[in-house]
């Protein structure tokens, strides 16, 4: 064998014997990856393939007082098609009668659908959107339809379940209520979804899905792994009709003094249960919106409505008594080198200390506070710590605000402290904190927590319950709240909110007004002010209480407690009792007529048990107008916008039920 022949043959064995290497090597990969690692590469593989998704539990249902539902979770149904899945017969059998059953469900034509199908077939789409966003019915409806009904392989069918939280109310009372935080699906942190999240929620369920092109996935069977739980309901203690009505009336005002926000809340004095909050921000559009939770979370300045504690704490401490005669000179007055006004030019003089709370002096009050208390101001402030002023209520709704109360050695105490104090400046309360307070006075003293919510159920089984919480047994002495509750009743009567008097339906309150950002440079040339009203009605047999807070209202229409906010709070009590059984006639009867008699009580009896006579509704918006006389069983029938001029059936007249009534409106 010559050498070259030697070295070919050498060659030659060379590679055969590399190749034989790398079979083995091949052989033995395979061997090693059936036998050695084959769980581990299956797990892989059929982990890419499939996946459990979670599915998201309903929430709970969150109830009014009376069953009324105030936010629910709907499901609602996507239906996409994969029209790789199904055989050329079903596709050709079928693509007409489904087309036809869809146009007829949903509207549009048979031809359109034909077309959507026959183009995702040619491109091999595999998650074709049909319809989004359907209810229950419907979806039922299309998941019998014809090729549908064959199921997610022969039929190509993939639904998609979510839920949505919807509110009947649509956007009263929204922020009370609560929604799903922007950006972040199923997160909940405000209003009644955030503070009782962990009622509502429930627990999710998963459902095994496949992967069926970049990003997609589709279920492998019908059922889902394991059922999600539905979360308990809440029963709340949110009137509906309360509501509506604080909310409508909040918004008219606002509306009128193109205020910056404003809010209402309505308590039954009792139970402490909270009947309705509404809250009002103004976008740049000049239109107004559930913007933020201003009753719960905005600590401000309280103005005048806080003279009512001040006054409070003098009786109690014994530094005046409601006779005492304070001078409030021509309504200016120096304290410690700053002058301090009162609203009436020339001030009153000579007054007692009960006359000076009627009518809002801020020289009267300053003086009381501050020759009582000058000598030892903690004293004054450990009365206030006493009702807990200085601290939040513990509410379970989230984002309360917090109280303060400045003292001797706190960075805001000054010489000046306590006369700032007396009148509601220099110190800061919520909304709501002002309100308990004042619900106290009206509850003979009894300090109650207020309360959002009654129950928590499960298939409506009671799980828990919240009964009333007392803060303060008995806030002050019998006499000081006897005093307290005539001098609040007076206000009304003849004080800063007579002009919401009335003869036969008695309120109790104080007026409030108190400048806003007055230590900006610009104040002088843009006034801004806080206007309130916080108090409580029927005043001789207190059943609920409210405060009314509007923020920055145009001072060319007004900007007085009284105007601002005063015709909130007397629509809200006028509303609330013309639309319940409780009282059902509110505008003053004439004086004159012998039938009607002078106690509204006794009237509202004989209104109430006979509905034989025709109550006077002149003067009256027309709204309210209708809910009255609907509730004595007449027929209504309204002509022109506004408030009543003339009435087809005169006051007192006998009527029978269901006769009509015209009312004239202008």
């Amino acid at each position: 064998m010559s050498v070259e022949e030697k070295s070919i043959l050498n060659r030659f064995y060379f590679i055969a014997g590399g190749m034989f290497i790398f079979a083995a090597l091949i052989a033995f990969k395979l061997i090693s990856i059936q036998f050695v690692n084959g769980d581990k590469y299956r797990e892989l593989a059929q982990r890419n393939t499939t996946k459990n998704f979670t599915i998201p539990a309903n929430r709970g249902n969150v109830y009014a007082d009376d069953g009324s539902l105030l936010a629910t979770s709907v499901p609602k149904y996507d239906i996409r098609f994969d029209a790789v899945t199904v055989s050329s017969e079903n596709f050709s059998e079928f693509l007409v009668p489904l087309s036809k059953a869809l146009s007829k469900r949903f509207g549009r034509s048979s031809s359109y659908y034909e077309n959507l199908f026959r183009k995702a077939r040619a491109n091999k789409n595999r998650y074709l959107l049909v319809v989004k966003g359907l209810g229950y019915s419907d979806y039922v409806a299309v998941k019998n339809m014809p090729l549908f009904e064959k199921g997610p392989y022969k039929g190509g069918i993939i639904v998609e379940q979510r839920t949505v939280r919807e509110h009947p109310l649509g956007k009263i009372g929204e922020r009370l209520i609560g929604n799903e935080m922007r950006n972040q699906p199923g997160v909940y942190e405000v209003g009644f979804e955030g503070a009782f999240d962990q009622y509502l929620k429930g627990k999710n369920g998963q459902r095994l899905k496949q992967k069926i092109a970049k990003g997609q996935w589709k279920p492998v069977y019908d059922d889902n792994e394991i059922e999600p739980e539905d979360g308990y309901d809440i029963i709340s203690t949110i009137n509906v009709n309360i509501q509506d009505i604080a909310h409508h009336a909040l918004l008219k005002q606002m509306e009128y003094y193109e205020a910056e926000h404003g809010s209402v809340i309505v308590m039954e004095v009792k139970s402490g249960e909270v009947k309705a909050v509404s809250n009002l921000g103004r976008t740049s559009e000049g239109k107004y919106y559930e913007k933020l939770n201003y009753a719960v979370g905005e600590s401000h300045e309280p103005g005048s409505t806080f003279k009512t504690m001040a006054l409070m704490a003098a009786l109690e401490g014994g530094v005046v008594d409601t006779a005492t005669v304070v001078d409030t000179k021509n309504g200016s007055k120096r304290f410690y080198g700053r002058t301090i006004n009162d609203s009436r030019r020339g001030g009153y003089g000579e007054i007692s200390v009960a006359r000076a709370l009627e009518v809002s002096s801020n020289i009267g009050l300053a003086t009381i506070i501050d020759e009582g208390y000058k000598k030892d101001p903690q004293k004054f402030i450990d009365q206030l710590k006493k009702w807990k002023l200085h601290e939040p209520l513990g509410i379970p709704i989230k984002g309360e605000g917090k109280p303060d109360i400045p003292e001797p050695g706190h960075r805001k105490w000054s010489k000046n402290a306590l006369p700032s104090m007396s009148y509601g400046y220099n110190l800061e309360m919520t909304p709501l904190q002002v309100l308990t307070f004042y619900n106290a006075i009206a509850n003979n003293g009894v300090m109650v927590k207020p309360r959002f919510i009654k129950e928590i159920r499960r298939m409506n089984v009671v799980v828990d319950e919240f009964g009333t919480d007392i803060i303060d047994f008995k806030i002050c002495s019998e006499g000081t709240l006897n005093q307290i509750q005539h001098i609040l009743e007076n206000v009304v009567n003849r004080g800063t909110g007579e002009s919401l008097y009335s003869e036969y339906f008695p309120m109790a309150g104080k007026t409030g007004t108190a400048q806003a950002e007055y230590w900006m440079a610009d104040w002088a040339e843009n006034k801004r002010y806080i206007s309130s009203f916080a108090g409580y009605f029927p005043a001789d047999n207190p059943k609920y209480s409210c405060i009314v807070v509007i923020h920055k209202p145009s001072i060319k229409k007004g900007y007085y407690g009284a105007d601002v906010t005063g015709p909130v709070f007397k629509r809200i009590a006028q509303k609330i009792f013309t639309d319940s059984p409780l009282i059902d006639y509110v505008i003053d009867p004439d004086e004159n007529d012998p039938d009607l008699g002078n106690d509204y009580q006794n009237f509202y009896a004989n209104v109430q048990n006979s509905y034989e006579r025709v109550p006077s509704v002149m003067g009256m918006a027309g709204m309210d107008a209708v809910s009255l006389l609907e509730n004595s069983g007449l027929r209504v029938r309204l002509v022109g916008n506004g408030s009543v001029i003339s009435q087809s059936l005169k006051k007192g007249a006998q009527f029978k039920n269901g006769q009509q009534i015209t009312l004239h409106l202008k």
